[in-house]
């Protein structure tokens, strides 16, 4: 009887399997720009400290399609960090990408999307953030630990600048954003991003304002501790929409909290930048590779074209028995390809009682995947 069972399970879950349809849309056409731009916008909302990160390339995409009509979506985007905090209310599309000189900050991430009702809904994903350190010249800035002892005594040097300057208000240093330094004669030169919030100060001690209204902005330091620049920008705030009855008619978009770094004014022991959310798959969905964006590897299919005929059809990528091998970028993936036949003249004919040899020509494989870069490589 278990044996039975089993085998009836086993049945129904081969059944189910076989159901599934997989597509590859083309990486730039405008169904995997949409879950592209989707998934960039949610990991930037579950991305709490540090910068707002751009889409710049769709690497893969298949669309996992079941007959109930819902279909899931599996991404594997690049992004890169732009010069937006993720307090600045600021579009991502309007917000400048850092360029590699300035110590490019790349994440790689596999994403899950469900699309049910039309709507794009991201269920996990898995990012993996690292520096590009290609293009650094020898003697330019070169990013500090964001907990660096010197760095941050620069940093208070800083606010405290800005605060003397200041009329009426004063200001904490809410977090630091990044940190980097140059050697020059009479010692290292630095440069600091901090984000600053209004704050009660009595004598030398200042408490950052417990109120999601309180101004806030970033910072921009420039120099040593002794002779230092800095110029700060405050973000907008949004204030409530008021109709002619003077009631308000819609709440505020309210920044999102950031907790205060006493002490070192960083969390983020060591590391030298901020990283996006690494990981999240509450329903273990099995659709997220082993690395993100680890394997660039690509097996196209092989079609050998047939000099006799007259045309020939694109090829269909063929159906994945499995939708849990849809990102596994651990192994070889299969890219759909177009082919192309090209006219050949005719072979003459074989002596009589030889077998002719198959006439084959080369094809124009054309991968779909991954699409276009938009910043740089």
């Amino acid at each position: 009887m278990n044996l039975l069972s089993i085998t009836v399970v086993l049945g129904l879950l081969v059944g189910a399997w076989a159901q599934v349809n997989v597509r590859r849309p083309l990486c730039d056409s405008p169904e995997a720009e949409e879950a592209a731009l989707v998934a960039q916008d949610y990991l930037n909302g579950q991305h709490t400290h540090g910068y707002k990160y751009a889409l710049n390339r769709i690497e893969d995409i298949k669309i996992l399609s079941k007959p109930d009509g819902d279909d899931t979506y599996v991404l594997e985007i690049d992004l890169l960090e732009t010069e937006c905090h993720v307090l600045d209310p600021t579009p991502v599309a309007n917000c400048t990408v850092r360029p590699k000189a300035k110590t490019a900050v790349e994440g790689d991430c596999d994403v899950v999307l469900k699309k049910v009702g039309g709507a794009l809904t991201v269920t996990a994903f898995k990012c993996k953030t690292e520096e590009s350190k290609e293009d650094l010249c020898l003697g330019c800035s070169t990013l500090l630990p964001l907990n660096d002892t010197a760095a941050l005594d620069f940093v208070h040097a800083s606010l405290a600048t800005f605060n003397n300057i200041t009329v009426n208000e004063s200001y904490a240093v809410l977090e630091v954003g990044r940190v980097s330094s140059q050697i020059v004669s009479g010692g290292p030169r630095y440069s600091a991003e901090f984000i600053i919030v209004e704050a009660n100060c009595t004598d030398d001690s200042c408490v950052p304002l417990n109120d999601p209204l309180a101004e806030r902005g970033i910072c921009i330091a420039e120099g040593v501790q002794t002779a230092l620049t800095v110029d700060c920008k405050m973000f907008a705030v949004l204030a409530p929409a008021i109709d002619a009855n003077n009631t308000v008619a819609a709440a505020p978009a309210l920044p999102p909290l950031v907790h205060v770094h006493a002490g070192s004014l960083s969390h983020k022991h060591g590391l030298r930048h901020h990283r996006l959310t690494s990981h999240h798959d509450p329903h273990l969905s099995g659709l997220l590779s082993a690395e993100s964006a680890e394997s660039t590897e690509t097996v196209p299919v092989v079609v050998v074209v047939d000099a006799a005929a007259t045309a020939v059809p694109a090829a269909d990528p063929a159906p994945a028995a499995d939708p849990a091998s849809a990102s596994d970028a651990s192994t070889s993936r299969e890219v759909p390809v177009f082919v192309f036949k090209r006219d050949v003249a005719a072979a003459p004919a074989p002596p009589a009682g030889d077998t002719p040899a198959a006439q084959t020509e080369p094809v124009l494989l054309v991968p779909v995947c991954p699409g276009r870069i938009r910043f740089f490589d």
